[in-house]
């Protein structure tokens, strides 16, 4: 007899395989170990999942003692971008510790909030800093809404697998200490765009994660905690977003009913 969970993740590709665009997913079962892969350890467009690496970054510069998260920045006029966020929305330059920026730019990834902290840190150190993670695919090369770098062709990338890896890190209490992947985890509960991983789970489960859109684009990266928590990161671009998040939604509700 054919594994459910198997069969299901068969199915997965097999409906990744019929739709356009460039499309990964990486699959893991935290409770057996068992992998599965379509195209996971390919470069994505990253959009707004790239901002889980660099929060992971920033606590690493605070391990360091190079940062803390009580310190105080200012984020003038001039660091405003559009979209989500809260930054954009104040009048004049905005004042907060950097662990508001963090959790601002995770929680309703505050494009903002990102920009300000790769200033903070600078593109060259996050670059450093990404490579010291294992991370050799997920990248940030410019910052957000750079248009000039971007039509260079100058794009932020990430790895599925790459941050499947990093994620588990966080699990299982291994990224600095338990305490700091705790605060992590903690962080990515309170992800406040849900209809992609979450769309069809619901409420039933807990779903630590990190989305990202763009025009044809849509990424979701995360832990579900099902009876048998999982993780499951997904990345597509020059797709259709409708079909492919449909995919994502459904997904990642058959496999939470095979590991309940």
């Amino acid at each position: 007899m054919i594994n459910k969970e198997v069969a299901v993740l068969a199915a997965v590709e097999a409906q990744m395989k019929s739709l356009k665009g460039h499309l990964g997913f990486y699959y893991k079962n935290l409770a057996t170990g068992y992998e599965h892969s379509v195209g996971g350890d390919e470069e994505y467009l990253a959009a707004s999942v790239i901002k889980l690496p660099l929060y992971m970054h920033v606590l690493n510069k605070c391990a360091a003692g190079e940062l803390s998260l009580d310190d105080r920045i200012v984020t003038e006029e001039s660091d405003k971008v559009p979209s989500c966020g809260a930054l954009n929305m104040f009048t004049g330059a905005v004042e907060t510790d950097i662990r508001t920026l963090c959790r601002l730019m995770i929680c309703i990834s505050d494009n903002t909030a990102t920009n300000r902290l790769i200033r903070l840190c600078g593109l060259e150190d996050v670059e450093k800093g990404f490579l010291a993670m294992g991370l050799g695919k997920t990248k940030i090369r410019r910052f957000l809404f750079d248009s000039a770098s971007s039509a260079k062709g100058i794009q932020n990338t990430i790895c599925p697998k790459e941050l499947g890896v990093m994620l588990e890190k966080l699990y299982r209490g291994q990224f600095i200490n338990e305490a700091v992947s705790k605060e992590v985890i903690n962080t990515l509960l309170e992800q406040q765009i849900n209809h992609k991983l979450g769309g069809k789970i619901c409420d039933a489960v807990a779903i630590a994660h990190k989305t990202g859109e763009d025009d044809n684009l849509s990424n979701d990266v995360g832990i579900v905690y099902a009876e048998r928590p999982f993780i499951a990161c997904f990345a597509g671009h020059g797709t259709d977003v409708y079909l492919w998040e449909d995919l994502i939604r459904r997904a990642a509700y058959d496999l939470y009913k095979v590991n309940s």
